[in-house]
């Protein structure tokens, strides 16, 4: 049987976006989510973007399936069409998410191809149609996530505008990345570095916005930097960070939410992603090595972390058992680390 994480408690009087983990276009899965979850119980996870058309196109079941230890999770989906929308937020809500998510943040030129992502910010009264339409057919919070402006067009009341479009439709949390997306010339990796950090633009939408649930994304690396948003915005998302540091998460609950410190120990944490993996093998026939691609952070910046890590990720092991791969990824390295 799985380890169980402890208990999951009822948010004090914080948001349920207080702390959330972005949405990562081919790392938050299921499985990456599984592993984030042992690591932090409040944190809000969030899926992959999912086209909406694959869900209601024959794709649903393995688009949507998640597992039920990953509450409180949410499903984002990309798209522009209403009706397409409608229906996929439905299937959300029936399947269990928490939260319908619109992707209007993404820059990538398959996603302007598919008329939806960021290039949706120059359509904010089609993206209030969406919205509306599918606040009208589910239960659970219709939010967007969206950039602060379009290529380099820094005007304020562009997102201003956008935003109170939007909220006007009924969406009453907006997920910020603080940053204008470039919609041409950039790649997604850039769009994620070269266009400037603009914080304030954020925070000001929150003065304007007081009624609406505000929270930032962009830029966040360690406690700190999140702790002084945290006095000027509802939440902090934070996403590649956490990836490549997974073991920030385990402190996050103590830290943002005021918990008693856990005694999880990464040790522990290994151990339970590995009776997963065993489990997704019985039920599903995924291989260990497509979920344990998503802890190769965990030992980050500990003695031993290299060896561990090659280990763990060794494709010539494949043919073994998980268990006996984390046996061989604990034996002393044969070299230097």
């Amino acid at each position: 049987m799985l380890h169980s994480p402890p208990s999951l408690k009822t948010p004090k009087a914080h948001s349920l976006w207080r702390m959330s983990v972005a949405p990562m276009l081919d790392w938050t899965d299921r499985h990456c989510r599984f592993f984030h979850r042992l690591l932090s119980q409040r944190a809000l996870l969030y899926t992959e973007m999912v086209n909406a058309g694959a869900i209601v196109h024959g794709g649903t079941e393995r688009h949507l399936r998640f597992n039920a230890e990953e509450h409180p999770v949410a499903l984002q989906l990309g798209g522009s069409e209403r009706e397409v929308l409608v229906r996929s937020a439905r299937l959300g809500q029936a399947w269990g998410y928490d939260e319908i998510n619109l992707n209007c943040g993404c820059p990538s030129e398959r996603v302007q191809r598919g008329a939806f992502g960021a290039c949706l910010m120059q359509e904010p009264s089609l993206v209030a149609d969406c919205i509306k339409a599918m606040v009208d057919v589910v239960e659970v919070p219709v939010t967007v996530k969206h950039r602060i402006g379009i290529d380099k067009n820094e005007d304020y009341g562009f997102v201003r505008d956008f935003v109170g479009t939007v909220a006007e439709a009924g969406c009453k949390v907006f997920i910020v990345h603080a940053r204008n997306a470039w919609l041409k010339g950039l790649s997604p990796k850039e769009n994620r570095q070269v266009p400037p950090l603009r914080y304030g633009v954020v925070a000001q939408l929150k003065q304007d916005f007081p009624h609406l649930t505000i929270a930032i994304n962009g830029g966040f690396t360690d406690d700190a930097s999140v702790q002084a948003q945290l006095q000027q915005v509802d939440g902090v998302m934070v996403g590649r960070e956490v990836y490549h540091n997974p073991w920030w998460l385990s402190r996050w609950d103590e830290v943002f939410y005021g918990d008693a410190p856990q005694t999880l120990t990464r040790e522990a944490v290994e151990a339970t992603m590995v009776e997963y993996m065993a489990r997704e093998a019985a039920q599903h026939g995924t291989h260990w090595y497509a979920i344990a691609r998503h802890m190769l952070g965990l030992r980050h910046g500990l003695r031993g972390a290299r060896h561990w890590r090659q280990v763990w990720s060794n494709h010539r092991l494949k043919d073994l058992p998980a268990h006996a791969v984390m046996a061989l990824a604990h034996q002393p390295p044969s070299g230097p680390d």
